[in-house]
């Protein structure tokens, strides 16, 4: 082991969005900072989620950073929804524009972070046995960046290619003339579904929870519609801002029960033909009324037994038992139409239940499907996975692991009570995954590096969320979801995809503009519920 241990102000885990706008901001506010990424290059989930039809949900437009005027005015986004090439290739350039490739160490996995109270720093660890001692640590690691892996029987007796959709090969994936099978029906299997089916010879979809989809509606950016956007960015960026989701969506600004059944189904349909996540948006109690709910789901049903053209795999296809909007709302391009091709297959696991792989394929109650692939989609342990695969300990006998058993518990999903100089972006307990996650970092990002420079204008040396603090932020966190139908959604939201996993609500529903003012609120009077120790 390489005993030589390098002294630095900050730790950044990551070297996606968060990451890299951390280093960036942190070196020109004049710390020391060393970053580390597991993967080969930038990018975090944009690096490692290459599966066919991998696409961002929010606008290319608004999914891109705000913090440089100039950044913005040369780069020219293509589509209205970003591919993941397009947003690599984006975070490529950025990491070269500010020359922030010398500050990480790429292939490199933080193991271990053990703070040290006598010197009021973290000894951190990677996997490579390099050790740095650094004033913070900072975890820029993704809300969905832990990808799981499912509990099979016989999975790893399969003879032919097992694939997973967050860490698809660089050089890409030929299933031409392969039977391939899809496990899961969550975001990415909706986007892959679709191209996969373009290729296979025959493509079986292993579905035990339909999920709802709506249309991207994508298409190529006009020329025009980028040169508007550009000349009114610094207003737009302002706007957003104050919304509660961090992007601009329409809406009739109406209560759903307060439309005629005619009105009502014409917002729906202006919502659908736009395409996008907008459509639960249109009216303004789709997520806090049952009732409200139930007409917006019963459209998004009607549309899939329209599409549908085999009544059966129709009615397998339409989601029940749970709100629309309650799990993440998928975005699609041509995905309940795919089960029109004769060479797709739907299997309904809730009719007939998977028993295990076998070589030869995957076996159901009512017989065995051949197979050469199998494409787990099976999604992420998200929200704190990422966070927990580091060995974090606060130096007193209390790990983040222990800490967290029963449901992650922070103080404006930034920090958490009991372990000094530890900072979260996109943290449980902050709007994150409810919101542009770009905008969302950046307000992070600031809102760290002022603490930090105030801290060091002041002299002080340790900064620990008040235990107070963090019980009173976690209970409105929770009141504020209970007020809505985010908790009748058995979703990852909850953790409920994840065996074991405790099922609490974990971001902050409030919505971005609030969550700003609350956190601009406690800078203002002092940091108000960070204990700052000289």
């Amino acid at each position: 082991m390489n005993e030589q241990v390098r002294q630095v102000d900050a730790v950044v885990v990551g070297a996606g969005f968060a990451g890299l706008y951390m280093l960036h901001r942190l070196r020109g506010d004049g710390f020391v900072v060393q970053g580390y990424e597991t993967g080969a290059d930038v990018g975090g989930t944009w690096f490692w989620n290459r599966y066919p039809g991998a696409r961002c949900d929010v606008e290319s437009l608004d999914y891109s950073y705000g913090f440089d005027p100039a950044l913005e005015q040369e780069w020219d986004w293509t589509e209205r929804f970003a591919t993941q090439p397009e947003i690599l290739r984006y975070l490529r350039h950025v990491a070269d524009r500010f020359d922030l490739r010398p500050l990480i160490r790429f292939d490199t996995r933080v193991d271990r972070a053990v703070w040290d109270a006598d010197a009021a720093r973290w000894r951190v660890t990677t996997d490579a046995g390099e050790r740095v001692d650094a004033r913070f640590l900072i975890l820029a690691t993704g809300s969905l960046s832990a990808a799981k892996a499912p509990d099979i029987a016989g999975l790893d007796t399969f003879a032919g290619q097992v694939l997973h959709t967050a860490d698809w090969p660089v050089e890409g994936a030929d299933l031409s003339g392969r039977r391939v099978g899809v496990i899961g029906t969550g975001s990415s299997a909706i986007q892959a579904i679709p191209l996969i089916a373009q290729d296979a010879a025959h493509l079986t979809v292993f579905q035990r929870t339909p999920a709802f989809t709506v249309p991207a509606r994508n298409r190529p950016l006009a020329a025009e519609e980028v040169a508007a956007r550009k000349a009114g960015y610094r207003a737009h960026r302002l706007a957003v801002r104050r919304t509660v989701p961090g992007v601009l969506w329409e809406s009739s600004g109406k209560a759903a029960l307060d439309l005629g059944d005619e009105e009502r189904r014409d917002h729906y349909e202006r919502g659908w033909q736009r395409g996008g996540p907008g459509l639960a948006a249109t009216v303004t109690d789709a997520i806090v009324d049952e009732a409200a709910n139930a007409t917006l789901a019963d459209f998004v049903r009607e549309k899939i037994r329209a599409t549908v053209v085999d009544p059966q795999v129709a009615e397998s296809l339409v989601p029940t038992g749970f709100p629309i909007g309650s799990k993440r709302l998928a975005v699609d391009t041509d995905y309940y139409a795919t089960f029109n091709r004769p060479n797709v297959t739907l299997k309904d696991l809730r009719k007939t239940p998977l028993e295990r792989v076998e070589p030869d394929g995957i076996r159901t109650t009512d017989g065995l499907t051949g197979l050469d692939t199998i494409v787990l989609a099976t999604g992420f342990d998200a929200m704190t996975g990422s966070f927990l695969r580091i060995d974090i300990d606060n130096g007193a006998g209390l790990t983040l692991r222990r800490k967290w058993a029963e449901g992650p518990r922070t103080y404006l999903g930034l920090l958490t009570s009991g372990f000094p100089n530890l900072f979260f972006i996109a943290g449980p307990g902050s709007p994150s995954v409810l919101s542009n996650m770009v905008l969302s970092i950046e307000q992070h990002v600031e809102w760290i590096a002022d603490l930090l420079t105030a801290m060091r204008d002041r002299g002080q040396t340790v900064a620990d969320a008040a235990g107070q603090s963090e019980d009173e932020w976690v209970a409105r966190v929770n009141a504020v979801a209970a007020r809505t139908l985010y908790m009748k959604g058995n979703s990852w939201y909850l953790g409920a995809n994840v065996p074991g996993k405790p099922r609490v609500f974990m971001p902050f529903i409030g919505g971005v503009s609030t969550y700003r003012d609350i956190c601009d609120d406690v800078a203002a009077r002092g940091y108000v519920g960070i204990e700052l120790v000289g």
